[in-house]
């Protein structure tokens, strides 16, 4: 596909653009293509605002927390959610939802077969689509932020409850129903030039749950990379991404169940369990796979530029963890062993993690 500009404010410009990208390329991603075209995946998605494509948005009435507790009535259904190097999907149920905090602070939980973390300051705008392809119809529930980038994306199946898909876009339909969508960049987050390192590595080590790294690094105004560097041979060391293909085939030969962590400002979406068949898969991109019957991965080789094994304390002893990052130290994804809060992780997953090479 040649590189295209396009003005992004003249929507039909827009539109034909990406009908004619549909025309010559059926199969091709609607993400790829708004890259090639200079847009955001929103304001692409937005020229089909329409009969086949509603907006959807949440006011003091109908909240995002309260979106999401009502896809549970959704059933059966795939939950994807990525960023620009990982994909992950996961076929089931939304089945334990909890929401809590306010304003900024608002959070939710997913638990059961399609686990997320789910952050709202981040939800913007939302589509309800329905696109053919092929010989198939794919319904869906898209949420972007307000740079334009997806959050997350639920697609129905065949299980799925379509009332109650109507329902919710009946309930969350905007007012604003004119094709096209404005966006508005992030500004890049800012870190203190120097880090007061013993006291950073002495905090470091006296953490009790891995779910206060995050606040560490607040705390410290550290970038994650940044911590990284700085914790190299105490709490972490680089390694090859070449093994990553060795730790899942290892995992899955052995049957350990692992955890995967992938997502975006937005949404994180989790991966609990044994995985069974993985592919590298090269065409003009080398992707490493997980081709399960419920739960896919598909991980960018070319992008996970650098690969950090990091250790952190907690009651239970150390949390081993393999952390994936692109070229810009923006973190693709994270592996762990199975665990659960009070239990030690797995020595299975130690030992795999401890049989890498550093570099």
């Amino acid at each position: 596909m040649e590189n295209l500009t396009i003005d992004k404010t003249d929507v039909q410009a827009l539109k034909k653009a990406w009908e004619e990208i549909q025309a010559t390329q059926p199969n091709v991603r609607i993400r790829n293509a708004a890259q090639e075209l200079g847009v955001s995946e929103a304001e692409l998605l937005a020229t089909e605002v329409g009969p086949t494509c509603v907006r959807l948005d949440a006011t003091p009435e109908r909240s995002w927390p309260d979106f999401l507790k009502r896809l549970p009535e959704l059933g059966y259904v795939m939950s994807l959610t990525r960023n620009d190097a990982c994909v992950l999907e996961h076929k089931g149920k939304f089945q334990k939802v909890e929401t809590f905090g306010e304003g900024e602070r608002a959070m939710g939980t997913v638990i059961g077969p399609i686990e997320t973390r789910v952050f709202f300051s981040a939800w913007h705008v939302g589509f309800a689509h329905q696109m053919t392809k092929g010989d198939r119809t794919l319904t869906s529930l898209q949420i972007f932020d307000k740079a334009g980038e997806a959050i997350t994306k639920i697609y129905l199946q065949e299980k799925s409850n379509n009332d109650a898909f109507l329902k919710i876009v009946e309930d969350y339909r905007s007012d604003n129903q004119e094709p096209g969508q404005t966006v508005e960049p992030y500004s890049q987050p800012t870190f203190g030039d120097s880090v007061d390192k013993p006291a950073f590595l002495q905090e470091w080590s006296e953490l009790k749950d891995t779910h206060d790294f995050f606040g560490m690094l607040k705390r410290h105004n550290v970038h994650r990379y940044k911590a990284l560097e700085i914790a190299n041979g105490t709490f972490s060391y680089p390694i090859s991404t070449d093994n990553l293909q060795q730790v899942l085939e290892t995992a899955a030969s052995t049957k350990l169940p692992i955890m995967i962590f992938a997502g975006n400002r937005g949404n994180l979406q989790i991966q609990q369990g044994k995985v069974k068949t993985i592919r590298l898969l090269e065409s003009q991109e080398k992707w490493l796979n997980v081709l399960d019957p419920e739960f896919n991965m598909h991980l960018k080789l070319e992008a996970s530029q650098t690969a950090w094994v990091v250790r952190k304390p907690t009651s239970e002893g150390n949390v081993t963890s393999i952390e994936v990052f692109d070229a810009e130290k923006n973190m693709i994804a994270q592996f762990f062993g199975l665990r659960k809060p009070g239990i030690p992780e797995l020595e299975a997953w130690k030992q795999l993690v401890d049989s890498l090479p550093k570099l």
